[in-house]
Formats: C-alpha cells, structure tokens, sequence
C-alpha cells in the first residue's frame, strides 16, 4: 500500500534559519454559514538541506516524517526566483504603459 504524498505550493517569507525555511500558502475556501469565499494563509517551516531558496521564491513542499519539532514539510522543487518574477512584473507594467500613451 503506497501513500499519497500530499504537496503544497507556496511562497518563502523566511530564510533565516540554516537549512530551514517558512513557506506561506495561500488557500480559498468557503464560510461554513455565509457561504462567502475566504483567503487563508498558512505557514509551514520546511527544511532546504543545501539553503538554496530565498526570500520571494515560489516552491512545492511535500510532507515527510517529522524532522524536528516543527518541521514536516520538505522543499523538493522551486518553481519561480523572486527576479523572474519582478521582471515579469515589470514587463507587464511596460507594456499597459506602452498600450495608453499609443492610445
């Protein structure tokens, strides 16, 4: 019988500590009686053995056996760098600037 791995994507608000990070996770859900969609955040301290991560960095995490006292979660891949995203942003912001002077 295999286990289902259970996997999260967040972005790392901490890299203060050796070989450890704080990945936030954002998530949508419903209140139980006004049946409004909530945003919800939670954090989770996951372990980055080579502290390759950085501040900004969007990373999957996946549950693995406890690691320490609050460390359950470990970082497996990164998915984007805090530049690629700025530069993103910023093209982005060049472009709609571009659009409404041409206009």
């Amino acid at each position: 019988m295999t286990k289902k791995l259970i996997d999260k994507i967040g972005v790392v608000v901490s890299d203060k500590m050796n070989k450890s990070r704080v990945v936030m996770v954002e998530f949508m859900t419903q209140h139980p009686k006004y049946k409004k969609t909530i945003k919800k955040r939670r954090k989770f301290m996951a372990h980055d053995e080579n502290n390759i991560t950085k501040v900004g960095d969007i990373v999957r995490i996946i549950q693995t056996r406890p690691l320490s006292r609050k460390k359950r979660w470990k970082i497996v891949e990164i998915l984007g760098r805090k530049q690629e995203i700025l530069d993103k942003k910023e093209e982005i912001s060049g472009a709609t600037q571009d659009n409404a002077t041409s206009c």
